[in-house]
């Protein structure tokens, strides 16, 4: 056996297990990120929603202290944890309250607001529409934390299996012109040159898809390593000061992180004693207005008694890194265009994954050896893969 064979069947094997091993876990992932691609037209569609009042061009928002205190109106007895804009809808914003300063964000109660007459519009109830389930299922089975981290195994297991296959398959297709079907040969041979070329012309977004899923799988720990890290550092000299018996003005503390980060625009507000933030302070998130700095936030911590700037640093490299994986992996940064692109790739994605199934099936049941069946493959006379 010579050095290229043994090299040949180490890399087959590795492609096979890995493959075998993440593929249901790839078709659940992709089968359910099908739909969440189009989240907001499914949500559209199938929900109705109280829109905000239409506003000139130009039209200032309310003050952000009355539009809390009517959220808070709709909730009698619960705090505000967040206050968060809405990104596709620039009329709304959502107010995020629980019955604790200290509950699980994840249970709260959201409230959607009107940005510019600061009014009520509605507070629904996500955890039963389709989309929500479809999320659940794509970031973490329903199975909080380890679910995710067992996703996110999966999706290195796929980047492996994409890269051996490269390795496996590549030797044997330099002898076929590209994109070569061979019509007349057996079934087995023209799946595994469909599965083949879809392959190729898959594997840079499959690539990217997959290893940018496994770094969203690890947003909650990279969140905890910027609590227990910068947020740490910044307010480590006010860990001892209890969360203030009156806040100052939210918007004043707003306006004041506004004027610290200039040529920014506030994202979200976490509110003292949240998990992003200290006991005494609101920190305010800002993002700038390119397509690269629209996805990239500044935190600024206002002191929630005297109202003024305690600090501002730019996010750490690694948090950075989460939120520029974020639209690489869903494809929301490039309108419906891009939307339609990404749901073809995945559909494609699926039927590579299928098509890799039943080609393994199929030599189980012939009994034919994966390296040989890609020598075969490769050849215009061989019966290996005859039916």
């Amino acid at each position: 056996m010579t050095a290229t064979t043994k090299s040949l069947r180490r890399w087959g094997a590795v492609h096979k297990w890995t493959s075998l091993i993440c593929t249901l876990f790839m078709l659940l992932l992709c089968i359910t990120g099908l739909p969440l691609i189009f989240h907001d037209e499914i949500d559209d569609l199938l929900h109705n929603q109280v829109k905000p009042a239409e506003a000139p061009a130009g039209t200032p928002p309310a003050n952000l202290d009355h539009l809390l205190a009517h959220a808070l109106a709709q909730a009698p007895g619960k705090v505000p944890h967040f206050l968060i804009w809405d990104r596709d809808e620039p009329g709304a914003m959502w107010v995020s309250v629980g019955p604790t300063i200290d509950a699980d964000p994840t249970n709260n109660l959201l409230i959607r607001m009107d940005t510019h007459t600061g009014a009520y519009l509605d507070s629904p109830d996500v955890t039963g529409r389709f989309t929500y389930i479809m999320l659940k299922l794509h970031t973490d089975m329903f199975a909080g934390l380890p679910g995710k981290l067992f996703l996110g195994l999966m999706g290195i297991l796929f980047c492996v299996a994409i890269i051996s296959g490269i390795v496996v398959y590549a030797p044997s297709m330099r002898k076929l012109r590209f994109g070569a079907y061979r019509a007349q040969r057996t079934r087995a041979v023209r799946w595994l040159d469909v599965h083949n070329l879809a392959g190729i012309l898959l594997v840079a977004w499959t690539l990217v898809v997959g290893f940018t899923g496994v770094i969203n799988t690890w947003a909650d720990l990279v969140l905890k390593m910027w609590q227990f890290g910068q947020l740490a550092e910044m307010t480590a000299q006010y860990k001892d000061r209890p969360v203030p018996s009156k806040l100052t003005s939210l918007n004043g503390a707003i306006e004041v992180a506004r004027h610290a980060v200039p040529g920014m625009t506030p994202s979200f507000v976490a509110f003292p004693g949240t998990l992003f933030s200290s006991k005494s302070h609101y920190a305010v998130f800002l993002h700038g207005d390119t397509p690269l700095t629209s996805r990239l936030l500044k935190p600024a911590l206002i002191d929630a008694e005297a109202g003024t700037l305690t600090d501002s640093r730019d996010m750490p490299w690694y948090v950075s890194t989460l939120y520029v994986s974020q639209p690489l992996h869903f494809g929301d940064y490039g309108g419906m265009p891009l939307k339609i692109v990404w749901a073809l790739l995945d559909i494609l994605t699926i039927f590579i994954l299928v098509t890799g199934v039943h080609l393994w099936m199929r030599r189980r049941g012939t009994g034919v050896s994966q390296e040989r069946a890609i020598a075969n493959a490769a050849s215009i006379d061989s019966p290996a893969l005859m039916s």
